[in-house]
């Protein structure tokens, strides 16, 4: 009679341990899955402010085409080449970009992070081997503006737009190097937010 009375004592008890534990598992797959949606969410926010300067710089570079008429040859009687090469500059550097914007063209809530991390790591790579690509350009332009303004004045000391694209130059070095090592963390931290969630799986 005890034995028995014992037995059931001990089934309900584990009976209650059972459902204690489903319950806390359950409790635990939930935050597991609230956490999910908030990692992703916060990944999402990151890639969309990225999308964004892209497009600011898509928008940016087209209108660059026909400003640059305006500026360089309507104002300042440059040649028409240098215009030329600097519409081509703007249309590789508006390419490069919507290149690489369709990387952020994925839906973070529902792919998988496999998949995830490995377009953010693709556009990570695009973006930093893009400096292979930009500086040159950069150092062609600035070296036939230079020409350009000086043949027009023939003296560089005193030539006003000849500073004014020294100083420019230097000016948007800095803004182009800040915006570009800015999305490079930007994107490596959507690949750590990534790394954890998986390392913990």
């Amino acid at each position: 009679m005890n034995n028995d009375y014992q037995n059931t004592r001990n089934d309900m008890e584990l009976e209650a341990m059972r459902q204690q534990m489903a319950t806390l598992k359950k409790k635990l797959d939930q935050q597991e899955i609230v956490n999910d949606r908030f990692i992703r969410h916060s990944m999402e926010r990151t890639a969309n402010k990225i999308n964004r300067r892209y497009y600011a710089i898509m928008a940016l570079c087209l209108l660059m085409i026909p400003y640059s008429y305006w500026a360089f040859v309507k104002l300042n009687s440059f040649s028409v080449p240098f215009w030329i090469y600097t519409c081509i500059v703007m249309l590789v550097c508006l390419g490069g970009t919507y290149y690489n914007s369709r990387n952020l063209d994925l839906d973070m809530m529902t792919n998988s992070l496999v998949d995830v991390r490995r377009y953010m790591a693709r556009a990570k790579k695009f973006d930093a081997n893009w400096l292979f690509v930009g500086i040159p350009f950069v150092i062609v332009f600035l070296g036939w503006f230079m020409y350009e303004s000086y043949h027009i004045h023939h003296d560089a000391f005193f030539n006003g737009l000849f500073w004014a694209g020294c100083i420019g130059g230097v000016i948007g070095a800095i803004w182009g190097l800040s915006l570009h090592f800015r999305t490079q963390r930007q994107y490596q931290e959507i690949i750590d937010q990534i790394e954890d969630i998986t390392a913990e799986d």
